[in-house]
């Protein structure tokens, strides 16, 4: 029985899942209700998916959003491919994607949107990349996933689907319909 529940415990710590569909589906709806708590009709507020990841979970956001509300939301996505601080470091060239703002964002509400909110300089390099398109009035985040105890950049997100405790060693993975079978998120040990 003891070498079992060894076993049984290390195959359960190599994948764990913190969303399945359902569970995503109630926590987009309660993301959406906090946003129209902070900003009603969104007439004042934009949203921006970063790519190429938060893309979705914007799109996800706005559907729902529109749905409740009745109004069409101001939508774009951001690439912040260029303003990333290890953009010259890596190995291989990063891909660049493309950002769509059809919108002004001088004087408006932004509110930024990721899926894992990990060592922050992602949101770092996406708040240098607004700077091309004007200055907003106020920044927010929301994050599906943050991962707690890892920052690099001193950043916080208003939003928050779920924070979990992680270690380097271990990767979120956000799976999505529109790109595989069906929704889950994993906490996965990555091979050493």
């Amino acid at each position: 029985m003891g070498v079992f529940f060894i076993y049984f415990c290390a195959i359960a710590m190599q994948k764990r899942l913190l969303f399945d569909s359902e569970l995503l589906q109630i926590t987009i709806s309660r993301l959406c209700q906090q946003l129209i708590e902070n900003h009603g009709d969104f007439k004042e507020t934009v949203i921006l998916g970063l790519q190429p990841r938060g893309t979705l979970l914007a799109q996800r956001l706005v559907a729902r959003l529109e749905e409740i509300i009745g109004t069409n939301i101001s939508i774009g996505f951001l690439d912040t491919t260029f303003y990333r601080d290890d953009f010259r470091r890596r190995d291989e060239p990063i891909q660049a994607n493309k950002t769509d703002i059809p919108f002004l964002i001088e004087d408006r509400n932004v509110v930024l949107v990721d899926d894992v909110l990990f060592t922050g300089r992602s949101v770092r390099a996406a708040l240098d990349a607004l700077n091309a398109f004007g200055r907003p009035a106020k920044v927010e985040l929301l994050i599906l996933v943050d991962r707690l105890y890892t920052r690099h950049v001193p950043v916080e997100a208003t939003y928050v689907g779920r924070q979990v405790n992680t270690i380097d060693s271990q990767k979120v993975l956000v799976e999505w319909s529109e790109t595989n079978k069906k929704d889950n998120v994993w906490l996965i040990n990555r091979e050493e």
